[in-house]
């Protein structure tokens, strides 16, 4: 029955937008692209137990990537884009992750963000990507008649593109790399007596997360037009973190969840109209009580309310 779960989702967020007005529609869209930012974290943390906190420097660079390369005035190649944003990800993640996957603890995530603080500076203090100010994407990408542009075209492409990130985590985590993975997150030391290449695997997966959040990087950046260095900071990379701890670590199903409480309690939070004006200039300090009470009630995540409830 759980297995019908996903299929079921599918089916509503298919037939969301005929119910939907252009600003929830957005916001879905939104919460779609985070979701597969949030399930690349996952297959490091929860399926690899690898925590990092400079995740987000191959989600920026995927969307700095998509505006680079893309021609100035004319509609660039949609799936070429895509995949030269994953490229460039995937390559920065080889580099970052054969250095720092030497590391184990603490050191590894102080090296992951030194790594993704780099590559912050690089886009911030140099005229690369526009300085602090980013750059605009001037025409949004196609692929014969489907339009980056069009709103409806693209809240599809998104789904699409989530449907297909959390199909391609899940036979992973089945295959018999997924297993070593697991094993490797139990207790590394013994899969090494076992005789698996426990770097290679945890390298083979730290490059393939980066591809993935290089894709929503992509996504991100069609979807907004525009990019800036924010997206590398380690803010960015604390809150997908913090999405995934929010839904339920080591489910896929709780990086998709939590990605979507996080940007809606966000949004909640940032809205006067729903509560007022104080609290909406202070967002940031409500959002921190309320994941305070999260974590606290639920350890397992959104995820455990169920058997919580029971």
């Amino acid at each position: 029955m759980t297995r019908l779960v996903p299929w079921t989702a599918l089916v509503l967020l298919a037939l969301l937008p005929l119910v939907l007005t252009p600003y929830t529609t957005d916001l879905v869209v939104k919460i779609v692209i985070f979701a597969v930012f949030a399930l690349s974290l996952e297959l490091l943390v929860g399926m690899t137990g690898l925590v990092s906190l400079g995740h987000a420097a191959f989600f920026g660079l995927g969307a700095y990537v998509t505006v680079l390369a893309s021609p100035e005035n004319d509609p660039g190649n949609l799936p070429l884009l895509a995949l030269a944003a994953m490229a460039a990800a995937a390559a920065y993640a080889l580099f970052v992750g054969a250095l720092s996957l030497r590391t184990k603890g603490v050191y590894f995530i102080m090296v992951t963000l030194a790594f993704a603080q780099m590559a912050y500076f690089v886009f911030h203090d140099t005229k690369l990507g526009g300085g602090s100010d980013g750059i605009y994407l001037n025409v949004r990408p196609v692929l014969g008649p489907l339009d980056g542009g069009d709103k409806l075209h693209f809240y599809y492409l998104a789904l699409a593109v989530l449907a297909g990130t959390y199909g391609l985590l899940a036979l992973l985590r089945r295959s018999r790399f997924g297993h070593a993975l697991a094993g490797i997150r139990v207790n590394e030391q013994r899969m090494r007596a076992a005789g698996f290449a426990t770097y290679g695997y945890k390298l083979a997966a730290f490059v393939i997360a980066g591809a993935l959040a290089g894709l929503a990087g992509f996504l991100l950046a069609v979807k907004d037009g525009f990019v800036n260095p924010e997206l590398l900071s380690w803010h960015e990379s604390g809150a997908v973190l913090l999405m995934i701890i929010l839904g339920g670590i080591g489910h896929l199903r709780g990086a998709v969840i939590g990605a979507a409480a996080f940007v809606l309690l966000k949004e909640l939070y940032a809205t006067p109209a729903f509560v007022g004006n104080l609290l909406a200039d202070h967002w940031q300090l409500t959002l921190g009580f309320t994941i305070i009470a999260f974590v606290a009630l639920l350890p397992k995540g959104l995820i455990g309310l169920r058997e919580r409830l029971k």
